[in-house]
């Protein structure tokens, strides 16, 4: 087992997730299997770094995997960040053969003055991220993001899986059980080469 979904993990990810959930509560959260049909929103960024991979419409083929955090967001630092990073090695000759996209968004609903670009940046490079990592933008005058909004987002960490045809299959905002979602994930991939 790894230790970013251990049990341990999983009671503190609870917690920091239901005080999460009663501050920024959407109307809906989707899981693997709820069948839900929604078409995926374009996600509406400002700044990309390492590259930008285009959007849902461009990506239209390919299975997308989107991670929304936040620099400052323990359950990012702790289950998220390390998930993407143990799905880049699981997944990497689908990721270089260009059939699985993986992600990065900065959502930021809170925090605004500390979570900046610039820490952002900074937070890139001692993380070694190189996945593609977008700052979703900011209307004037809003407190949440544009992409969190088109999404419906509950806050952070929150992951989003779309399949070739540009629908959500999966979407869960706080700790989940990974191995059926990689399960899922391999059953796109496999469906997206056929």
């Amino acid at each position: 087992m790894n230790a970013f979904w251990s049990p341990s993990r999983r009671s503190f990810l609870s917690a920091t997730a239901a005080a999460a959930v009663t501050m920024f509560a959407a109307p809906y959260s989707l899981a693997a299997g709820a069948g839900v049909d929604r078409r995926a929103p374009a996600w509406d960024i400002s700044e990309w770094f390492n590259s930008d991979p285009g959007n849902v419409d461009s990506l239209r083929g390919k299975v997308i995997v989107i991670d929304f955090f936040q620099l400052w967001c323990p359950g990012c630092n702790k289950f998220s960040g390390p998930l993407l990073a143990h799905w880049q090695q699981k997944f990497a000759n689908s990721i270089t053969d260009g059939q699985l996209i993986l992600m990065k968004i900065h959502t930021v609903f809170e925090g605004h003055s500390y979570q900046t670009v610039r820490r952002l940046k900074s937070y890139i490079r001692e993380k070694k991220i190189d996945l593609p990592v977008g700052v979703d933008r900011h209307t004037d005058g809003e407190r949440l993001p544009e992409t969190m909004r088109r999404y419906r987002t509950r806050g952070t960490p929150e992951i989003a899986i779309i399949d070739r045809d540009g629908i959500i299959q999966f979407q869960e905002f706080g700790y989940f059980e990974p191995e059926p979602v990689e399960a899922m994930i391999q059953s796109m991939l496999v469906r997206t080469r056929a």
